[in-house]
């Protein structure tokens, strides 16, 4: 990616909406803030307006690291 003065910038993470994330694990919102008040789950980032996203990567690796629990 290339900004206004010319310089590259490495591609940004994706930061996920919550819905998104839910439906892809498979969970209920309900689910989603249990585990979340458990301290489960993967890192979210709280935008300016409030709403949660979830970083691609922090997705993924959480993802991996359940599965090798399993």
């Amino acid at each position: 990616m290339t900004t206004r003065s010319g310089h590259h910038r490495a591609p940004t993470d994706e930061l996920l909406p919550l819905n998104a994330v839910l439906e892809e694990i498979g969970i209920t919102r309900a689910s989603w803030y249990r585990w979340r008040n458990k301290g489960h789950g993967p890192k979210t980032v709280r935008l300016p307006n409030g709403h949660l996203r979830v970083r691609r990567s922090d997705l993924n690796n959480w993802l991996n690291a359940m599965e090798e629990a399993a």
